[in-house]
């Protein structure tokens, strides 16, 4: 408090003495034994109403005392009842959440995991995967800045995210406690499983499979691929103690079109304890047509690879690359991509005046506008000899195809001349143009639909910056890879334009997750965002139907069928307003991933503890785990003085009181009769 306000604060209690004097004592007319209380009355509620004129700032000094934190996270996988190890799982939990002395010293958090992390709810031992590196991201999030010790309850099992042994902050110890039998039993195990989803009618496809044993003996077993009755390949394969693995290689010829179930078998006349993974189906949707791409371009240039790379990266793809005078005839091409015409472009665009092969130009700093304007009326250029960066800006109402938004915002600038763009005629623009953060009302990305004939327009180089932020984003390229296959799938089609679009795979893994998405589009064919529309899914075994409603996100309708039992399924999405309708089938295949194990992953979770100098525990070692976090130093209560600093005319039950001084003397007063 400054030397300001405390003789502000002396002078404010002198005039409020003074007046309350004068009042009752100096201008009296009687002197009553009750002006003494009137007198401090109105003592109070003058000094009140001074205090908060001048206003003084309150210090307030309070102690926090925080506790450090442990982290208690229980594994909620089906594979640990599969180790049956489910009712040690909560037991040990339930001893480590109640213990008086663990919570004396530590703030504890409680959570579960199985394909997600999250606060622990129930241990039902439900989950149908096992995701560990979700548990390291989840408390870096939550715990960020902090040193905390984590217990993980787990049989250290994973079947999907990254590898979570390098996910976790190495300055953060970490307890495993085992859950399962470690000890080595005998099993065979086709442990992974390697085919494309597509092949094309009578040509070959490579299966590629890990078959991996545990045990103490040589063995030898069979392996064979089968479909139906009729074995397709078999070989044998023999193991040891220190031959634990083998890979399987084998091509299997599509003889017939649509979706081929096949199963993988690993027989042996040893007695297992699991054989379920000995055993795994799987599918391959065979195709008799395949889309030929063509991207003809003068220039070297790194579009051209990642355009390629991200074509074929859907098996129903091949691209060949040319230079303008190389290719003679575009009749067996379905999708022309132009890359940066010019005028050697020109026995190009005429060729396929008859040919009438769709079409996606993409521009850049060596491009002719001149020429592209003569040979186009979809865009007219006007451009300058100034390059200039454009940045994206995803258009949400775009209704030609379904996609959604990868996080356009976030990539890398394309460079394309400076200039003005005109749009002529229909132009469904999906990506539109910035510099820096100023929209040019021009598009980035845009497509043209004209009598059956379409386009598209890609306006800007350096596009191979986008594949690669995409994989930085998102540790893979899968997510910039369909976006690219959206364009060339929309190009390559030839239909017309129908009501009722639906997107779906032909089969599913137990487990995956199962998402149909479907668009509606009025008379105009614009997206049409009041449609209602549902899904009746009916199991082709059991007869058994179900009906959902397909809810809207973004320029699309969805449903999630997660948790569907194996078998096939056929479906009909049926728009109830018009009554348009799309019908078709898939199949979840059985194949439960948590069943693959027969013992827990000791080796990961001894090299997680080691690297976060934690320590392997088992359950029969609860008490010593215990006594190391109570007797670990590293984690200490911390007391906190919080200094606080509000100015006066905040304590609003200060005004209250004033006003209480005052109405009190009022009463008082006229009680006596001295009003």
């Amino acid at each position: 408090m400054t030397t300001n306000t405390i003789l502000l604060l002396v002078f404010s209690l002198i005039v409020a003495v003074g007046l309350s004097y004068f009042q009752y004592y100096y201008k009296a007319k009687s002197k009553l034994k009750i002006n003494l209380l009137l007198a401090f009355l109105r003592f109070l509620g003058i000094f009140g109403l001074l205090l908060l004129l001048i206003n003084p700032l309150i210090t307030t000094n309070t102690t926090v005392v925080e506790k450090p934190i442990l982290a208690i996270v229980a594994d909620n996988s089906s594979s640990i009842v599969n180790l049956k190890a489910d009712q040690t799982a909560a037991e040990l939990y339930t001893k480590l959440t109640s213990n008086k002395d663990l919570k004396e010293k530590y703030n504890i958090q409680s959570y579960q995991f199985d394909s997600e992390f999250l606060p622990f709810q129930k241990l039902d031992f439900k989950g149908t995967q096992t995701n560990l590196d979700g548990i390291a991201k989840g408390l870096k999030a939550i715990n960020r800045n902090n040193s905390f010790p984590t217990v993980l309850i787990s049989d250290g099992n994973q079947t999907s995210g990254n590898d979570y042994v390098y996910s976790f902050d190495a300055s953060n110890k970490v307890f495993p406690v085992v859950l399962g039998d470690t000890t080595t039993v005998l099993d065979l195990k086709i442990n992974q499983l390697n085919v494309n989803k597509y092949a094309f009618l009578k040509n070959q496809f490579p299966v590629e499979v890990f078959l991996q044993y545990s045990g103490t003996k040589n063995i030898t077993a069979d392996f064979q691929i089968s479909q139906g009755n009729s074995v397709l390949n078999k070989q044998r394969v023999s193991f040891s103690p220190t031959k634990n693995t083998a890979v399987v290689n084998v091509l299997l010829t599509a003889n017939k079109i649509g979706t081929q179930l096949y199963k993988a078998s690993l027989i042996s006349t040893e007695k297992e304890i699991n054989s379920y993974n000995n055993h795994k189906n799987f599918a391959v949707e065979i195709i008799d047509q395949k889309t030929n791409v063509a991207i003809i371009s003068s220039i070297n240039h790194p579009d051209i690879a990642a355009l390629k790379r991200a074509i074929e990266s859907n098996a129903q793809r091949k691209v060949t690359v040319f230079k303008p005078k190389q290719i003679n005839q575009l009749n067996g091409y379905n999708v022309l991509i132009l890359y940066q015409p010019t005028s050697e472009f020109k026995s190009i665009f005429e060729s396929n005046k008859l040919a009438r092969i769709n079409t996606f130009i993409i521009t850049g700093t060596h491009t002719d506008f001149g020429f592209l304007n003569q040979q186009q009326n979809n865009l007219e250029f006007k451009m300058t000899s100034q390059k200039e960066d454009y940045l994206a800006g995803f258009n949400s109402q775009f209704n030609l195809f379904a996609l959604d938004n990868i996080g356009f915002e976030n990539f890398p600038p394309l460079q394309n001349p400076y200039g003005k763009i005109k749009v002529n005629g229909s132009i469904n623009i999906l990506l539109s143009s910035k510099i820096r953060n100023m929209e040019t009302e021009a598009p980035l990305l845009a497509f043209s639909e004209n009598q059956g004939s379409r386009s598209a327009f890609l306006l800007g180089e350096n596009s191979w910056k986008w594949r690669l932020e995409s994989h930085i984003q998102n540790e893979s390229f899968d997510k910039y890879d369909v976006f690219i296959d959206k364009i060339v799938q929309f190009l390559a089609s030839t239909n017309s334009k129908k009501s009722l679009i639906v997107n779906h795979e032909s089969f599913y893994n137990s487990g995956d997750a199962i998402e149909i998405t479907a668009q509606y589009f009025n008379k105009n064919y614009e997206f049409d965002e009041k449609a209602h529309l549902s899904i009746i899914l009916v199991n082709s075994k059991t007869k058994k139907t179900t009906t959902y409603d397909l809810l809207k996100s973004n320029n699309a309708y969805k449903v999630n069928l997660d948790g569907l039992p194996a078998g096939t399924y056929n479906f009909t999405v049926k728009e109830l307003n018009s009554k348009s309708t799309y019908s078709s089938h898939f199949e979840i295949l059985d194949f439960d991933i948590e069943k693959q194990f027969v013992n827990p992953d000791l080796n990961r979770l001894n090299q997680l503890a080691t690297l976060t100098q934690g320590k392997v525990y088992f359950p029969n070692q609860m008490d010593a785990l215990i006594q190391s976090l109570l007797a670990d130093e590293n984690y200490k209560t911390i007391e906190k003085n919080n200094i606080s600093r509000s100015p006066l005319i905040d304590w609003k039950w200060l005004l209250v009181l004033i006003c209480s001084f005052f109405a009190i003397e009022w009463f008082v007063r006229k009680y006596n009769g001295l009003l």
